[in-house]
């Protein structure tokens, strides 16, 4: 893969092979984050477990302490007095069948996060085809699936993020801002990290963290270390 002169210079500065320690690796991150927007800045963790086993997947959602830096937009799906209960929380879309109607009909996904409560599923599974390649389906095991819809709302505002393992057993996912510095950045990092370890599937084998690296969306990749 070619790329530019910015990201050339940038990648100058990291020693080849080194894995270098979090707080050093998050600052060479922020420094090598070259381009003129706020970029985010990203986990890359590589697991020692085998995507294509149903009893080796790893998924889950953990609130960031400072957040993501996003101003997430939430869509919830619910009737009666839990889309009452979402419209006092805060949530930006809420609604059932229209909703619905309006995602098959004109492919609206004007939203970050799909919420509803596990009597609307039935309803949901209608749209699942569109919304789970996008990594918006609502699931319980990411909270998403729940009948405390302003609870949910207030998590995934307040920085919530969900991690899922891709199929070549890496998740990838937000830590936050550049403009966030090393210490917030380096709370979310632990944070997520702890709640990937805590999520080890019980048929793991082996060496379960198997190499990390942090990068800003237009930077290099810089390895780290974790701390157990």
């Amino acid at each position: 893969m070619k790329h530019g002169k910015i990201y050339n210079a940038n990648a100058q500065k990291i020693e080849k092979n080194k894995i270098y320690e979090t707080h050093d690796a998050l600052n060479l991150a922020i420094e090598t984050a070259g381009a003129k927007f706020d970029e985010t800045i990203e986990a890359h963790i590589k697991l020692g477990v085998d995507p294509k086993n149903a009893d080796q997947q790893v998924r889950g959602s953990v609130v960031l302490p400072n957040g993501t830096g996003k101003s997430l937009k939430v869509l919830v799906i619910a009737k009666g007095d839990k889309a009452e209960d979402a419209k006092k929380a805060g949530a930006d879309f809420v609604g059932a069948e229209e909703m619905i109607d309006k995602i098959t009909r004109e492919n609206w996904l004007g939203f970050d996060a799909c919420i509803t409560t596990p009597d609307m599923m039935g309803l949901v599974g209608r749209i699942a085809r569109i919304l789970g390649p996008r990594g918006l389906m609502p699931n319980p095991k990411s909270g998403t699936v729940t009948p405390d819809v302003a609870k949910a709302i207030k998590d995934i505002k307040a920085g919530k993020v969900e991690y899922r393992l891709d199929k070549f057993g890496i998740i990838h996912c937000s830590i936050g801002k550049k403009s966030f510095g090393v210490e917030k950045l380096e709370e979310n990092y632990n944070t997520l990290l702890d709640a990937i370890v805590k999520a080890k599937p019980q048929a793991a084998k082996g060496t379960y963290l198997k190499s990390i690296s942090v990068a800003s969306t237009m930077g290099p990749g810089i390895k780290t270390t974790y701390r157990v």
